[in-house]
């Protein structure tokens, strides 16, 4: 009787290459691979090996990609639809656990819950899929089939319009997957309603890797003058009105994202607590802190909340990113009031936590700010982190009061 591993090619590794895969990171490099023992398609499950034949797990294959293998177990699996329904489960029950009251978060993060190359975000009762791998692409059918055992979806949609698929020989792939999908959704975060365009917007739709942090940044607002810089659909703005803010200035370059989050002021009754401005906001930080000779800057905010883009998407461009991040945060602080709150964040992986930190006081420095931090931040529960996969830690944040 022939088992799955007597059809399997085997990827043998080079000696010393097997460490950080036995220590737990799903990648196997092509330069980390000795040979293959049968010629193995693209896209196909293969078995891999250390140099000694010891068996370190089965994952998808890729020649066209840097990375050979992405690795889904340590033992030997046939990745059917009942191996996606069991590891999707499993990644659910780490949101039930963590984000109980949760109605909208991301069920699955790629290699954070060992389904290197797939990302499912749950937006009410409607699921968006986010393929990035070959392996997974040629199992499209098995991973929708187990998301409609599971959720019994109004629709899945996929958004994979990410550059990395090019990487994987892939094209990009947007549509409705199953169900129908029509308008806007509207999502519920911590009780606040946001209408997302879950085919067209960023990412799947929304930042869900914020939802935890809108609502603890909001806790500084009450009662003060907030201004929040690129605001995107509001999340941090209306959380900060709903908890109290005396105003809220919401700043974005997107006159789509300005448009979409006055809506959701207005479905949320905030209206009347918030502006907003369709600007760049480097532009407008340089304008309103802008003196002549001998003139101060007269703070006005007690609470300002930096939360950008990353500048940043690969580590030749990281000298240029600490630029802008120190350049913003310049500005900011001169806008502060004394004994305000700035609350700031970087979703950039090469930006580690202690370099956004020394930026953010190099800029504290030049416009002689003293800062005690008062909370750090990292991304919600629902994008876990494996310390073992360095990739799966992206977002840092502080929140700093201006001492004197």
């Amino acid at each position: 009787m022939s088992t799955i591993t007597d059809t399997l090619s085997t990827v043998l590794l080079k000696p010393g290459e097997a460490d950080r895969i036995v220590a737990g990171h799903p990648w196997v490099y092509h330069n980390e691979i000795l040979r293959l023992t049968s010629p193995a398609a693209n896209g196909d499950l293969v078995q891999v090996k250390d140099h000694r034949q010891r068996l370190l797990g089965t994952g998808f294959y890729n020649a066209k990609s840097k990375i050979n293998v992405r690795l889904l177990a340590t033992d030997r699996i046939v990745p059917n639809e009942a191996f996606f329904e069991e590891r999707i489960r499993a990644a659910l029950a780490v949101r039930q656990r963590h984000i109980p009251g949760a109605t909208s978060f991301r069920v699955v993060n790629a290699e954070s819950d060992f389904l290197s190359g797939l990302i499912v975000d749950k937006y009410e009762d409607v699921l968006v899929v986010q393929i990035s791998a070959l392996g997974m692409e040629k199992r499209k059918k098995h991973i929708v089939a187990a998301l409609q055992s599971i959720f019994s979806p109004r629709a899945i949609a996929e958004r994979s319009d990410v550059a990395s698929r090019k990487f994987e020989g892939l094209e990009e792939a947007n549509g409705v997957l199953a169900g129908e999908l029509t308008g806007p959704v509207s999502v519920n975060l911590n009780g606040i309603r946001f209408e997302t365009d879950l085919v067209g917007g960023h990412k799947t739709g929304m930042y869900l890797d914020q939802q935890a942090n809108y609502q603890a940044v909001s806790e500084f607002a009450k009662g003060g003058q907030v201004l929040d810089c690129f605001s995107f659909l509001g999340g941090f703005g209306l959380h900060a009105a709903r908890a109290g803010a005396a105003h809220v200035h919401l700043l974005d370059q997107s006159a789509d994202a300005i448009a979409a989050s006055e809506r959701n002021a207005k479905a949320n009754d905030l209206s009347e607590k918030c502006s907003f401005e369709t600007v760049n906001v480097f532009d407008w930080l340089k304008a309103n802190t802008a003196v002549k000779p001998h003139e101060k800057v007269i703070p006005r905010f007690d609470c300002i909340i930096l939360d950008p883009p990353s500048f940043t998407r690969n580590r030749a461009s990281v000298p240029d990113a600490l630029r802008g991040y120190k350049e913003i945060h310049l500005r900011a602080l001169k806008l502060l009031k004394p004994g305000g709150t700035l609350a700031t964040f970087c979703c950039s992986h090469h930006v580690g936590t202690e370099l956004f930190q020394d930026t953010l006081l190099s800029a504290a420095y030049d416009t002689r700010r003293v800062l005690r931090r008062v909370a750090t931040y990292a991304q919600s529960p629902d994008h876990p982190v494996i310390p073992m996969i360095p990739e799966t830690e992206y977002l840092k944040g502080f929140a700093f009061e201006v001492v004197r």
